[in-house]
């Protein structure tokens, strides 16, 4: 069997001594179902489900993850081995690029017009920003992003300049036709490649219109990139599934600039995206980048498998490289952090205080156990799932009933796709039914909360929470988990986390679960365990999140792009851009 642990990996030493993330020794993997006890309730579950092949693939390749991890002689492990990831001395580029152009459909800050006339500029929340917050904040960046035709920053054409509140950023906001808009964005990223991508029960809809029209708008955000270039060799950093198309269209207008492109969702093994009818088309674009990042060393296994098997691209496992028609992609693994030294830690109450606010709100005696849930509604995020569990909590152990509630914060997203629709009805219909069996008046085990909470109410939940229960069915990171582990100063609180989140990569001293199983052993043994067990994994958690930490994630692409750009000897670079002119 061919070893996953290669060159694009840049967290291999998190299975080492060497790393302060280091999983407990005889603490392995006791959390965790064998792999034939994995992978056949998996098969039987989802017999019937059109995306059957997709299950069984992920699943295989999870499970040859989870034995690659249990053996700790695999020479693969070894720091010999390490020659190609990223380092810690690497030094810092923030001055050396002449500009930083970052592509992403969401921006970094939402407008609000005042009743004055002017536009009040507020950060934007969500993963994509949150990852890249320090990148904003410690270089001169320019960001464009899409923008709603109603939006008070929209303006004529491709939209209006929008200064960040620093004034040392700028913001472009690209507006697409309505029809345009929804082809683009609902149709082909939303319907077709985040099924795809995450290959779970939900078939991915693909119709040519909608690839149409993502392949325009890709176009204008290219050109709307390349208008904001003020020199030659900019530095492009393209964000996530909704630009697959963007990097070779880049390469093509800005033939010097440094391309880097960063997946954040999962990237399918190749047998799975080859149903994709555009799957050469999204690949062919996307080798148009000089460094391809993702958030684990699978995406990145599943990626380089992709490109040699649908385009014939010429891979080199030990160097992590793709070469395609004359240009060579890097492959590598940046798995996202969070702000470790932010203003919302460090204004949130302590959480004894926290813990009595929040069950002062929720009319809880002192006595009840406290578990929540922050997540985007999404079929993606196994909230139907969670609740099962919880269901099943309460079925074996009557000592929870009326001693244990759970707070679920479910953001709708997407309302208007039938997929969406359809994970509402089904989440509010199990809280409701579970509430029935196990509720008594206003004292019931879910609460289940439909509407966006503001940061600073998220980790005042955080705090005062026992537990916290991220069920990702699959998730490319999963930045939730982190969340709650940079909250819990106090070290204490556990975290029940997915296995199938890429951060469980790296948090493997959380309660790692099988998602899919109806399983309730992990949520007992969370609410029972000993605080010196709490401290005991909190404190390895904390160690790991404040190390790579959203900065350092930051820091090692452009560290990579750097070291990329000066590698390249100046005629080689030159002739690449005759090369890109002349086709």
């Amino acid at each position: 069997m061919r070893p996953l642990r290669t060159a694009y990996s840049t967290i291999q030493a998190y299975d080492t001594d060497e790393c302060v993330g280091i999983r407990p020794t005889g603490e392995a993997r006791h959390d965790h179902l064998g792999i034939d006890g994995w992978a056949a309730p998996r098969e039987k579950a989802r017999r019937s489900s059109p995306c059957r092949m997709a299950h069984l693939v992920v699943a295989r390749s999870t499970s040859i993850q989870r034995a690659a991890r249990a053996q700790p002689e695999d020479p693969m492990y070894r720091p010999s081995y390490r020659r190609h990831t990223t380092h810690d001395s690497a030094p810092s580029p923030r001055a050396s690029w002449p500009q930083v152009i970052v592509l992403a459909n969401r921006g970094p800050f939402t407008t609000e017009l005042q009743a004055n006339g002017s536009i009040r500029v507020r950060r934007a929340a969500g993963g994509l920003v949150t990852a890249l917050v320090p990148l904003v904040q410690k270089s001169s960046v320019t960001w464009v992003a899409c923008g709603a035709s109603d939006s008070p920053s929209a303006g004529e054409g491709s939209g209006l300049d929008v200064r960040g509140a620093t004034g040392a950023h700028r913001l472009r906001y690209v507006c697409l036709p309505d029809d345009e808009h929804r082809g683009y964005y609902y149709g082909f990223a939303n319907q077709g490649l985040w099924p795809l991508c995450h290959a779970l029960h939900v078939q991915p809809v693909f119709r040519s219109g909608d690839f149409h029209a993502y392949r325009r708008a890709n176009i204008r955000f290219a050109a709307a990139v390349a208008d904001e270039a003020t020199c030659a060799s900019p530095l492009l950093l393209v964000q996530d599934y909704h630009f697959a198309l963007a990097p070779s269209e880049l390469r093509r207008r800005l033939p010097l600039s440094t391309i880097v492109t960063f997946w954040h969702v999962p990237w399918p093994p190749a047998l799975v995206l080859e149903s994709c009818p555009w799957a050469k088309e999204l690949l062919d674009g996307l080798l148009g980048s000089d460094i391809a990042g993702f958030q684990t060393s699978q995406d990145c296994e599943n990626f380089l498998d992709s490109v040699e098997r649908l385009v014939g691209a010429d891979i080199s496992r030990t160097d992590g490289t793709a070469t395609y028609r004359g240009q060579t992609t890097r492959v590598r693994a940046y798995p996202v952090g969070v702000e470790w030294d932010n203003d919302v830690v460090r204004t949130t109450p302590p959480a004894p205080v926290c813990a009595e606010s929040v069950r002062g709100d929720l009319g809880l005696p002192s006595d009840v156990k406290l578990g929540v849930g922050i997540d985007r509604l999404d079929y993606t995020k196994g909230i139907t799932e969670k609740f099962l569990a919880i269901e099943r909590l309460l079925e074996d152990h009557r000592e929870f009933r009326g001693r244990f509630t759970f707070v679920q914060v479910a953001e709708p997203s997407r309302e208007c796709l039938p997929e969406y629709q359809l994970a509402r009805e089904q989440i509010i219909a199990t809280a409701e039914r579970v509430n029935a069996r196990f509720g008594a008046g206003a004292n019931v085990p879910i609460v289940l909360q439909l509407s966006h909470y503001e940061p600073a109410e998220v980790y005042r939940l955080y705090r005062a929470a026992d537990v916290c229960y991220v069920g990702s069915l699959r998730d490319g990171m999963n930045l939730v988990a982190k969340e709650f582990v940079l909250a819990r100063h106090d070290e204490r609180g556990v975290l029940v986390l997915s296995e199938f989140a890429g951060a469980s990569e790296q948090l493997q001293a959380a309660l790692l679960i099988d998602p899919y199983s109806v399983d309730a052993s992990a949520l007992a043994r969370a609410l029972t365990m000993p605080d010196v067990e709490q401290s005991k994994r909190m404190r390895i958690m904390r160690a790991t999140v404040a190390r790579f930490d959203a900065t350092w994630w930051a820091e090692r692409l452009l560290a990579d792009s750097w070291s990329l750009r000066w590698s390249q000897p100046s005629p080689d670079r030159h002739a690449r851009a005759e090369a890109q002119v002349s086709a």
